[in-house]
């Protein structure tokens, strides 16, 4: 039974086309359950982040008919009505295996490198091992990735520099307020890309932090880690007349801020700029409001620009993981149809 894969990604789909297939954790172990009830697949995950949403499956049914059968559900359980061509993409063995790699290394990555694909990776596995969905393909699979991920960051230096959406997304500030000590910043959600975007906003100057989320706990944690100011959810639009930069990463599944919310708050602000930078999945914020004056939104694929950048800085590393991952991705292809050895059971997220 081949591990094949199925997805959408910032390669092949603009965020606004991702962000109507983003799976909140709550509905993965059941949309794992129907697949596996429908026979299309024996064991499976799904990751879901800002930039990809991909299902890795062991299947005992051949590619021609569990690709169709995964697209089929993928859009029928987003209700997804537009026709789809370019923006869905299939892997099977070996492929399958090298864009695993890949993407638990960050070469698949907007940003090159970046690191936290691997956290998030390692996160949507732990969810679908604790529900009993992983088995001894996946499970051997996913341990080599998260290994292999280990080796190019001790052996290359293709991490080295600004390797995170959350740090890009802070240059992305810095390119309108050039001394962040000057900025006062809102992070508006308190996960863990809203940490790492915080964390990085400290280590660029940034003192005048305020923090709200709906989960005041989460916030107030945050904000006394990094001596910043808790805001109640229901008073963070409040706020935005005396701010200048607002991060926005939550889990809503529709827009918390738009141009009739923005449009009084901006008459306040007396023409001094706002910077929103929009790193949720689905959008946070609606487009529309970088038609106002003043307003400068940034959301995930606005990234690219400065991603595109830095591929060029590393490209001589990429090659030496590409390497590592191949040799690594055909070792494992050779042994797939071995017997399954003791690690097979375990679960890598936790073993190393």
């Amino acid at each position: 039974m081949p591990i094949v894969i199925l997805g959408l990604s910032h390669h092949s789909a603009p965020v606004v086309i991702r962000e109507r297939f983003a799976f909140a954790d709550a509905r993965i172990p059941p949309a794992l359950q129907l697949l596996r009830d429908a026979g299309t697949i024996d064991e499976g995950v799904i990751l879901s982040t800002c930039n990809r949403v991909e299902i890795y499956a062991s299947t005992p049914l051949p590619p021609a008919k569990v690709f169709p059968a995964m697209q089929e559900f993928l859009v029928g359980c987003h209700d997804y009505r537009d026709p789809l061509t370019d923006e869905i993409y299939s892997r099977t063995e070996p492929e399958s295996l090298h864009h695993l790699f890949r993407v638990a290394c960050g070469l698949d990555s907007m940003v090159i490198g970046e690191t936290e694909i691997l956290g998030q990776l390692k996160k949507a596995y732990e969810l679908a091992f604790k529900g009993g969905f992983t088995g001894p393909k996946l499970n051997k699979a996913f341990q080599r990735a998260f290994n292999v991920a280990k080796q190019i960051r001790t052996e290359t230096n293709i991490q080295r520099g600004s390797v995170s959406v959350a740090s890009v997304a802070v240059e992305l500030a810095q390119k309108v307020f050039s001394d962040l000590n000057e900025a006062s910043v809102l992070v508006v959600g308190a996960g863990d890309t809203s940490e790492k975007t915080a964390r990085a906003l400290c280590s660029r100057g940034a003192t005048n932090l305020f923090f709200t989320n709906r989960s005041p706990e989460k916030s107030a944690a945050l904000a006394s880690e990094l001596n910043g100011r808790t805001i109640p959810w229901s008073d963070w639009t409040n706020q935005i007349p005396g701010v200048d930069i607002v991060v926005s990463s939550t889990s809503a599944p529709g827009y918390i801020l738009d141009r009739a919310n923005l449009l009084p708050l901006m008459r306040l602000r007396r023409g001094k700029p706002l910077v929103l930078i929009d790193i949720a999945v689905p959008r946070d914020i609606d487009p529309e409001v970088n038609a106002m004056d003043n307003v400068f939104l940034y959301n995930v694929d606005d990234l690219q620009a400065i991603a595109t950048g830095y591929l060029r800085q590393r490209q001589e590393e990429v090659v030496r993981c590409e390497e590592i991952i191949r040799q690594k991705a055909k070792a494992l292809t050779g042994h797939s149809s071995a017997t399954n050895d003791s690690t097979s059971t375990t679960n890598p997220a936790y073993g190393g």
